[in-house]
């Protein structure tokens, strides 16, 4: 009986991941897959790593390739490698393979078709490599892969070319870079059922953008999946989080292309019908499921995981068709330190792309449009194409920073950056604009591939972060319990974001806009505009506005857009001009009221502007905005309808939440919930307006408290009526703050969110673990306090 090493063919549900030596890091993994768990996948079988020694010894190559390798004076050289790479791979394809190794695969290939029920099954062949797919090193995608492959003769043909792409310019310039030696390399086969991929695409079980291991992400394209790592089309992408498998965010791309199977073998591209090409390619429910297999293959590996899928055609079921430990995050997660960027008010983005590898870097821009200026490009520059390729990798080692145009999370420039950990930016065109379109030659640029934007100029002292040495004695790390009713901050100087940031605050619940006017722009809105200068509101609000969603990131804030009374408005310089004279200001022409006025909508669109710059341009997709003081349905509508139309549309990724702070927002609370994603009670303009109060009047401030039962009915409503149509409820008052027993009262009423001042976070955050552990008590033992009768109307 012939031992198992010595085996030329092996079946995939006899391989385990310890076989890399045996049948290379693809093909176990496969096997591993098949023999361990229930993840599906396409079947089939692997040429061993002694067939291919047996290959290499009965053709005599061995010697001859260790000659022309010998050679290479400077592997820099692209034409130099490529001419002796090409030769070496020529006299592989056109030795004779050893009839007993071709016998046994087509026999293999029969034996397959039967086990299949099928005659002359359509196959992949797919090179898998001793080196490849290791944990600390990636090997991974160097040599080649054959789709729709049929009929035993050309199934061993394809072997053979798997054979030679072994030694391809950039799997030989890899090798050579991580010193590892050609002669320790071998390679194998897998030969597996082809999906007839409907949609096909890549997931990583970390998020590959910032090391988030708490997410995942999946690209998807219409048809094969090689037009993703070919940068030819930009796939769909999404981020999942690990613990829900909810998605969190998705990013759908125009995808007009698409590379289908022949129906007599071989591969073709072809138009993506208009109506088709910027749809999903997957459903949600499809994302979730592969989000599942994620999630599986981690745990069963114990290690972040790069994996490829397929969606079958004919029975729209999903194939897992490869995976391999991710190395770059791998990598990092074991000298993992913080990092951060420092955003300057007058520093304004030229350019936004996906950040397909973090970092920081600036140098000239050097565009190439024609490969065959790739050995023009120096040392140290910003390479801007349409995408790269292979080929491309001595001249990417030499980049400063990458920038395509075409391309998602997992193409070619974005895998190889991350792996030289150069900065990278992907797909600026399905972003907005193509890189080639704004960046010329020798421009000076800042690429802030972590954020996914460009500047003008050398701006990397500004961004980069600053060292901080501590002289304060090391102390006990205080521990706040976890809380499922979220404590959040309210703040209003940008300043004072990154000092705060420490804070176990899960985000910020407030945002006052008005501190940014006072205090930066200084001038009002309407002045501005008449003044030709309204870029001075976008930018201004823009730069505090990004201060603090970047120093929270990844956590959320809501920003509450401007409600100045008419008296503050007329502070600001040139104010005088736009602004009535009102005697009760309070009550008066502020909040949403103003932001449809024919007089100031020009003024809150510049408002809405500044938003969308900092979420879109600068990526932080953390904030979301609130609207104060809606009087009326009518109104919310007419806001929502607003935003939208520039260019904010409430979505999964994206929440307008609204103040309740008059009181028929309580009563018409069922009508708002169809405008909003949630509500913030303003305890202090609720309370004056429900006891009929002036909060700023002395003589009748003796009757102003947040604590009378009408105002505790008002909130207990509120949280009930939006937690039916699924509808959170905050708080950003100060009441939590002030009395711990108010504070009791809203988690006994099943409040989402309390957001206090800076000072009192980590108090509150105490106050709200007690009461929500004996709440849990109360309930267990039924002999707790429970909630006053009178408060339920």
């Amino acid at each position: 009986m012939v031992e198992r090493e010595q085996k030329d063919v092996l079946w995939f549900d006899e391989l385990h991941r310890q076989d890399v030596d045996l049948v290379g890091g693809k093909s176990s993994s496969l096997g591993e897959l098949t023999s361990a768990t229930q993840i599906p996948v396409p079947y089939g079988f692997a040429t061993t790593t002694y067939a291919y020694k047996a290959f290499m010894t009965a053709t005599g190559l061995n010697e001859q390739i260790n000659q022309l390798l010998a050679t290479i004076k400077d592997y820099e050289d692209t034409d130099e490698l490529h001419t002796v790479c090409a030769n070496i791979r020529s006299l592989i394809v056109n030795a004779e393979m050893p009839t007993e190794l071709a016998t046994t695969i087509k026999k293999a290939y029969q034996q397959l078709a039967v086990k299949m029920g099928q005659t002359d099954p359509f196959v992949a062949v797919r090179s898998s490599a001793t080196a490849e797919d290791l944990p600390n090193a990636s090997f991974a995608g160097q040599q080649e892969t054959y789709l729709n492959v049929q009929g035993a003769d050309l199934v061993v043909k394809k072997v053979q070319e798997c054979y030679s792409s072994l030694f391809t310019d950039r799997a030989t310039y890899y090798r050579h870079k991580q010193h590892f030696p050609h002669e320790k390399v071998a390679l194998s086969a897998a030969i597996q059922m082809m999906v007839f991929s409907k949609a096909a695409g890549i997931m990583f079980s970390v998020n590959v953008a910032n090391g988030n291991d708490q997410q995942m992400v999946i690209d998807a394209i219409w048809g094969l999946g090689e037009y993703i790592v070919l940068g030819k089309v930009t796939p769909d992408h999404y981020v999942i989080d690990k613990d829900s498998g909810e998605i969190i965010d998705r990013t759908i791309t125009n995808k007009p292309v698409e590379l289908l199977q022949s129906p007599g073998g071989g591969t073709f591209e072809q138009e993506v019908p208009a109506d088709r090409a910027s749809q999903p390619a997957l459903t949600d429910d499809q994302v979730k499921e592969l989000a599942g297999y994620a999630k599986q293959i981690e745990k069963h590996y114990g290690c972040y995981m790069d994996m490829e899928f397929a969606l079958d055609r004919p029975t729209n079921k999903l194939w897992l068709v490869q995976a391999r430990p991710e190395t770059v995050w791998s990598n990092k997660k074991k000298e993992k330190k913080e990092t951060g960027e420092k955003m300057m008010k007058d520093a304004q983005p030229i350019l936004k792309g996906l950040p397909a590898s973090p970092g920081l870097a600036s140098g000239k821009v050097h565009v190439i449009a024609d490969p065959a200026d790739i050995d023009n490009f120096k040392d140290d520059e910003v390479l801007v194409t349409q995408m790269t390729s292979p080929d491309w990798v001595p001249a990417m080692k030499k980049a400063a920073a990458i920038i395509t145009n075409n391309g998602g999370m997992t193409c070619h420039a974005a895998i190889v950056s991350r792996e030289m950990q150069i900065p990278c930016l992907v797909g600026t065109a399905a972003c907005g604009t193509a890189a080639m379109d704004v960046l010329h030659d020798g421009d000076q640029v800042t690429v802030d591939a972590k954020n996914g934007v460009v500047y003008t100029g050398d701006l990397t002292k500004e961004l980069a972060p600053k060292e901080q040495i501590s002289t304060t004695p090391a102390a006990a790390v205080e521990y706040f319990a976890p809380t499922a009713t979220r404590v959040m901050m309210n703040l209003g100087d940008p300043d004072l974001a990154k000092r705060y940031a420490s804070q176990p605050a899960d985000g910020i619940g407030l945002m006052r806009e008005e501190f940014i006017w006072t205090t930066t722009i200084h001038e009002h809105p309407l002045y501005l505009i008449k003044t030709g200068h309204p870029e001075k509101v976008v930018n201004g609000l823009a730069a505090g506005i990004a201060k603090v969603a970047r120093a929270m990131a990844p956590r959320p804030m809501i920003l509450r857009f401007s409600d100045f009374k008419s008296g503050e408005y007329r502070h600001l310089k040139g104010g005088e001009e736009f602004e009535p004279h009102e005697p009760a200001d309070l009550l008066g022409w502020r909040g949403a009221a103003r932001y449809y006025d024919p007089h100031f909508i020009k003024a809150f669109k510049l408002e809405l502007a500044a938003v969308k710059k900092v979420r879109t341009e600068l990526g932080l997709t953390n904030l979301n905005v609130m609207i104060p003081f809606v009087r009326t349905v009518d109104e919310m509508a007419k806001i929502t309808e607003l935003m939208a139309e520039n260019g904010l549309k409430r979505s999964a990724d994206f929440k307008v939440y609204m103040m309740a702070e008059i009181p028929s927002n309580i009563i018409l609370a069922d009508q708002f919930n169809r405008y909003v994603d949630g509500y913030s009670i303003g305890s202090n303009d609720l309370s004056m307006l429900i006891l009929g109060c002036d909060r700023n009047n002395d003589n009748v401030s003796p009757l102003f408290d947040e604590r009378n039962l009408a105002v505790k009915r008002a909130i207990f409503h509120l949280i009930t009526v939006a937690h039916r149509d699924g509808k959170t409820v905050s708080i950003c008052g100060q009441s939590p703050s002030e009395y711990p027993e108010f504070t009791e009262f809203l988690i006994r009423s099943g409040i989402d969110c309390v957001s206090v001042n800076p000072d009192m976070v980590k108090e509150t955050k105490k106050n709200v673990a007690h009461f929500e552990q004996r709440l849990l008590l109360d309930q267990a033992t039924g002999r707790g306090r429970q909630l006053d009768s009178e408060i339920n109307w």
